[in-house]
């Protein structure tokens, strides 16, 4: 019998585009380095709308507005199973064990490309990046934590391509980055933690929902833990260990829910306060749809109101 994986040594090892292929599942659409799908994590998609780079080992479905490594992608397919399950059906699926220390592709290690940052600004100097926070309700929030990072991709042959993302840092120094189009990590995966109250602490899968949080609670003092994968779940868990008094605020979705469970399983004393954005997925589809709301309302306010003239 192998030896079960890490979820890193997983990562390492196992291809997205294999993976898929093992389960039935074949790219529509090639564009660049970046093959598309119609997404597995939804119903009735029409379009090829899930997106897989295999070269970086990482994938972002675009109706859902989340993405990942292949571990986040088991966990947002098998939602019903715990993370220990995840990993050893996607090893049992991808047919690699620890004793072939090889890759399953013949593909370049996902440690290249290079991501190579080039400089970092304050946000709001890039309308793009502007946009994209203010769309999710969050920029003035976003000012004070966040960056915008400029970095290039560098391939084997020397071929590289400009990017720009919103971003902040994880335990590891790596940037966690955002944009409209794409949601991974310059370095390594880690979880991100803000030292406040010695006490409480506030944990959250993402930092978009952090942030949304941010909107509505601006006088809180929590210590903030995000994951920023559900993969990293176990070590939120240990670091969220040093708190007596500690809010979830996980997604409503399968793994979201999932996660829940196994992080109040783990500490009991943990409260499960998605219930803060009943009804939607997260906390910033919550303000997202506010925002849309208002404005439906402030538009058919200010609407002038005609009058019909009759014909004698």
């Amino acid at each position: 019998m192998s030896v079960l994986l890490t979820a890193k040594e997983l990562k390492d090892q196992a291809s997205l585009v294999d993976f898929l292929a093992r389960l039935g599942y074949h790219p529509v659409k090639k564009s660049r380095r970046e093959k598309l799908y119609l997404s597995m994590l939804r119903e009735n998609d029409t379009k090829p709308s899930f997106s897989v780079n295999d070269e970086l080992g990482v994938w972002f479905d675009h109706g859902t507005r989340k993405g990942g490594n292949i571990v986040d992608l088991g966990l947002a397919m098998w939602s019903h199973l715990s993370f220990g399950e995840v990993i050893k059906k996607i090893q049992m699926v991808c047919d690699v064990s620890i004793a072939e220390k090889k890759p399953l592709r013949p593909r370049i290690s996902v440690k290249v490309p290079n991501y190579i940052v080039i400089e970092t600004k304050p946000i709001g100097t890039h309308p793009a990046i502007t946009n994209y926070l203010k769309r999710r309700q969050i920029f003035e929030q976003a000012r004070d934590i966040l960056q915008e990072i400029y970095y290039f991709v560098q391939d084997q042959k020397g071929d590289r391509k400009s990017f720009y993302a919103a971003g902040w840092k994880n335990e590891k120094n790596a940037w966690e980055v955002r944009n409209k189009y794409f949601k991974g990590c310059l370095g390594n995966k880690a979880i991100s933690f803000i030292q406040g109250h010695s006490k409480k602490a506030a944990v959250f899968e993402g930092f978009i929902n952090y942030l949304s949080w941010k909107v509505e609670n601006a006088t809180a003092d929590h210590s903030i833990i995000v994951l920023n994968s559900i993969a990293l779940l176990a070590d939120g868990i240990e670091k969220a260990k040093s708190f007596s008094f500690l809010d979830v605020y996980f997604d409503r979705d399968q793994s979201g829910l999932t996660a829940t469970n196994e992080f109040i399983a783990a500490l009991p004393y943990a409260s499960d306060r998605s219930g803060t954005f009943d009804g939607f997925n997260d906390y910033n589809d919550k303000l997202v749809a506010a925002a849309k709301m208002h404005e439906q309302q402030v538009s058919m306010e200010t609407v002038p109101k005609t009058g019909v003239l009759r014909r004698r």
